[in-house]
């Protein structure tokens, strides 16, 4: 018989989604020794191994020990819904919202929702995790989110999706520009200028495939992971950057920049919230979603896209 308690479980999770027993043991604030027995007793408990442990290179899961860390974190994500509903049973919704972001998103995207469940749901707490598409659905699959805003095409049949505004692509130039003062461009003409890349996984695909489906191509003259710096090379002159969200505050007098529809660039894709496919959700996620779904019935959203 298999014995073990959540606090173990969670020594171990940790353990193997930090690959290190050190990391840990940091993370949780208890010593080494606590951690480490904590795998033993359940490898020992299981009759295989977890990890492979290397010297001055941390562990490694197993096969084995991979499928087993995935049950793991999908039980202490059940075990901690499970307490949130109880602690929520005859009250408001109270309790800890863990969401994911998409990064470049989210300075715009985000301000109205937590001022709107702030006020509506003052019970509610949030831990903020921000990466690129990739890590959203990393978040969702290793239970570290309860549920994720990013962009439709970066997720699968494991995942739900609840769509909340379409985000049409557009072109950010310089205010100095000559085309600053038109309301839109086309593909061709941004095929002749110098292009700042906005170079995240997904991201980066789609805004190369957008010249692709015109016979044409960009000119990537610089790239960066992060679309405050994409902003910061446009006003100063070094090209024009593609994005789908639009800058925080936008418009703002004085701005550097300015963003130009892509006549020619069809159907923005569909950003909207992620969670897990057949997971019952605790009733603070379910408040939070219902939230994001209202504010977006009453078009909270139309100022960050153009």
């Amino acid at each position: 018989m298999i014995t073990y308690t959540l606090k173990q479980l969670r020594y171990v999770e940790t353990a193997g989604r930090l690959g290190s027993i050190t990391k840990a043991a940091e993370e949780l604030n208890i010593s080494q020794s606590s951690i480490t027995a904590a795998i033993d007793s359940l490898e020992n408990s299981l009759d295989y191994d977890l990890f492979v442990r290397t010297p001055a290179k941390g562990i490694q899961p197993t096969p084995s020990g991979a499928e087993a860390l995935r049950l793991i974190r999908n039980l202490i994500d059940q075990s901690r819904h499970f307490d949130s509903e109880v602690r929520t049973v005859g009250s408001d919704a109270k309790g800890l919202v863990r969401i994911g972001c998409y990064a470049t998103a989210a300075p715009s995207f985000l301000p109205p929702i937590l001022e709107a469940v702030s006020l509506e749901f003052p019970g509610i707490s949030i831990k903020l995790l921000e990466g690129h598409m990739e890590r959203m659905v990393e978040f969702l699959d290793n239970g570290e989110a309860d549920l994720a805003f990013t962009y439709s095409e970066a997720l699968d049949s494991r995942h739900d999706f609840l769509p909340l505004f379409e985000a049409p692509f557009y072109a950010l130039v310089a205010a100095q520009d000559r085309l600053a003062t038109r309301g839109d461009v086309s593909l061709a003409e941004l095929a002749e200028r110098p292009m700042v890349m906005l170079d995240l996984p997904l991201a980066r695909d789609r805004f190369i495939q957008l010249f692709e489906s015109r016979g044409l191509s960009c000119s990537i003259a610089h790239t960066s992971r992060s679309a405050e710096i994409c902003r910061t090379l446009v006003a100063g002159g070094y090209g024009f950057c593609i994005l789908n969200i639009l800058p925080p505050d936008y418009p703002m007098e004085r701005m550097p920049y300015r963003a130009l529809r892509i006549r020619d660039a069809g159907p923005g894709p569909t950003f909207g919230i992620a969670t897990m496919a057949g997971v019952r959700q605790p009733k603070t996620v379910r408040a939070f979603r219902q939230s994001c779904l209202q504010l977006s019935r009453t078009h909270a959203f139309d100022h960050i896209t153009v």
